[in-house]
């Protein structure tokens, strides 16, 4: 051992303390407040209601995890692209925005085990012609810029080697793009697909099938160095599936079957 380190050890013992370090999880409790990043023109995830109130699945997983912690929920409204630098800039305390857990998004913060699991349809302007996945083959589709779904769309694209991929901003641009026809189909998640269909806001889009693509497996994040609070996250799904509050918002927010968080070998 070092003699440096040595002595300091040995100075601890002697004096009978430790130094403690405070994480972000006594940082959020000793604040009061737990600050959300929540995108909120992604229904039924999160959106506004007719008096501007924010709502929806991850609104209300953010207030549980708030009530847990015993502080007040603060829901800050972050588009997608802004999720991250949200976080990094300190303008948040963690993001409950159905973030993707990719590996590229770990170098950056630290993502929990998922909460929430998407799979993707494909939505058309009903004048396309498109009534399945391969049939957008030289089309012009569209996602929004940066989401599990775009990425996969645009390399699809690629591939085959014909068609055109836009990126937009938000998920109200893509479908009102779609009505419009400027594109001539979207993939999303099935969520979000069935809400802006039924919505009324965009005529002449109809949901005609599922993507072909991997259950879009989604995490809460934090700070990548903030491990007490990591765990703690990961704590907070595990008791908020095994108490039935998963099914409960999912029945309330989305409907039918609840999507398993369990990845056969990985996740139990």
């Amino acid at each position: 051992m070092n003699r440096v380190v040595f002595l300091f050890a040995a100075a601890l013992t002697m004096s009978g303390t430790i130094p403690a370090y405070a994480d972000k999880l006594d940082d959020v409790i000793s604040s009061g407040t737990l600050r959300c990043a929540v995108v909120l023109d992604f229904p039924p995830m999160g959106s506004r209601d007719a008096n501007n109130n924010p709502i929806g699945f991850d609104v209300d997983y953010c207030n549980d995890l708030a009530k847990a912690l015993g502080v007040t929920a603060e829901i800050v409204e972050t588009p997608f692209p802004e999720r991250i630098p949200a976080l990094m800039s300190g303008r948040v305390d963690v993001g409950v925005a159905s973030t993707s857990d990719t590996l590229e998004r770990a170098k950056t913060v630290g993502m929990t085990i998922p909460y929430f699991a998407f799979e993707m349809a494909v939505t058309t302007n009903d004048k396309s012609g498109i009534k399945s996945f391969e049939d957008m083959k030289g089309k012009t589709v569209g996602a929004t810029a940066g989401t599990y779904e775009a990425i996969a769309l645009e390399a699809q694209i690629k591939k085959w080697g014909e068609g055109q991929f836009r990126p937009y901003q938000t998920q109200a641009d893509v479908f009102l793009a779609l009505s419009q026809g400027q594109i001539d189909a979207t993939v999303s998640t099935s969520t979000v697909a069935q809400a802006n269909v039924k919505s009324g806001k965009f005529a002449g889009i109809s949901v005609v099938g599922r993507a072909p693509f991997d259950i879009d497996y989604v995490s809460l994040f934090t700070s990548r160095d903030e491990y007490g609070f990591i765990n703690y996250l990961n704590l907070f799904i595990n008791q908020q599936v095994r108490t039935g509050r998963y099914k409960e918002l999912y029945e309330k927010w989305i409907g039918g079957d609840v999507p398993s968080l369990s990845i056969d070998g990985v996740y139990r």
